[in-house]
């Protein structure tokens, strides 16, 4: 009997085939069945989440063909799925995404995602923090200005404009590649009036630009495990990743810079994967605080600018 032709079967297909292929995640997914289950969906036109409603679906032959072509795609190039679809999720936010950026999966976002409780959140106890005022309980964080240092696609600065409705964004990039992607992101969720994005190495073309909080998710990978990415990693723009032989050049810069660029009380936030070891060994006098993550805590780092000495 001829087998049915659903979402199932060939999410099973695409399970099949990366396994045998070796093929690597952490793009938005962290297994088959996952980077599967996206692929399949989206390729007859259906949410990325709740394959389990879709499983029994019957597709139409031209659906069936589409949606085997894309996984079939996914082995052949070792383009994360990402980028096969021009979109990337971070929680209910889809982002366009191309080649010209990095695929955004900080964790930075879990923070902005993170809703205000009982006259506190998570950017007031960090700011509290980071700070020493004791008063993370008692007064919200509420920035008037918002850097997204090295911003990619722009999701960090996107983010953090909806976070932070009465905030001003700025969203630099060195990369003119990686700012058009911005620029449409930012065009698809309204708020061109409110992120202004600027090309910048780091914080060089900010003149004497001053902000209540800044993010980051810098370069961070260190030369040897550059030399070791899956070939996935290596679809991604290597300006995005590389940062020198330990891994914290751009750390460095940014440490070097920012208390010129916060204001009092100002507070910066950063991504430094898996280089927490090595940020405490270099700057021992600086107060980080470690603001608990998915990832646990470690990949995150915040500091006041009176913290940064």
């Amino acid at each position: 009997m001829k087998a049915r032709r659903t979402v199932g079967s060939l999410v099973d297909y695409g399970i099949g085939r990366f396994e045998a292929a070796g093929v690597c995640y952490g793009h938005g997914t962290t297994n088959a069945l996952d980077e599967a289950a996206w692929l399949v969906l989206r390729a007859v036109g259906l949410p990325p989440r709740d394959l389990q409603a879709h499983l029994d679906r019957v597709l139409t032959p031209e659906q069936h063909a589409a949606a085997k072509a894309l996984l079939d795609r996914r082995v052949a190039t070792r383009k994360p799925a990402a980028y096969l679809l021009h979109e990337a999720w971070l929680g209910p936010h889809r982002f366009y995404v191309d080649e010209r950026v990095i695929v955004p999966r900080s964790y930075i976002a879990e923070l902005l995602l993170k809703n205000a409780k009982k006259g506190s959140d998570t950017f007031s106890e960090i700011a509290g923090d980071a700070t020493g005022s004791g008063k993370r309980y008692l007064t919200p964080f509420s920035p008037r200005t918002v850097l997204d240092l090295c911003t990619g696609s722009g999701c960090l600065a996107i983010l953090a404009a909806l976070r932070f409705p009465d905030a001003a964004v700025d969203a630099v990039d060195l990369s003119q590649d990686a700012l058009a992607v911005a620029k449409r992101n930012v065009a698809d969720y309204g708020l061109a009036a409110r992120v202004r994005l600027a090309e910048s190495d780091l914080f060089s073309a900010l003149g004497g630009r001053r902000y209540d909080l800044v993010v980051s998710n810098p370069p961070y990978v260190k030369a040897a495990s550059m030399r070791t990415l899956p070939e996935e990693y290596r679809k991604e723009p290597r300006l995005a990743l590389a940062s020198g032989a330990d891994g914290l050049d751009h750390a460095r810069a940014i440490f070097g810079r920012a208390r010129a660029h916060l204001a009092p009380r100002g507070v910066l936030v950063m991504e430094i994967g898996h280089n927490r070891k090595a940020i405490e060994k270099a700057f021992p006098d600086m107060d980080f605080r470690w603001p608990r993550t998915s990832a646990g805590r470690g990949s995150v780092l915040a500091i006041s600018r009176e913290g940064l000495r």
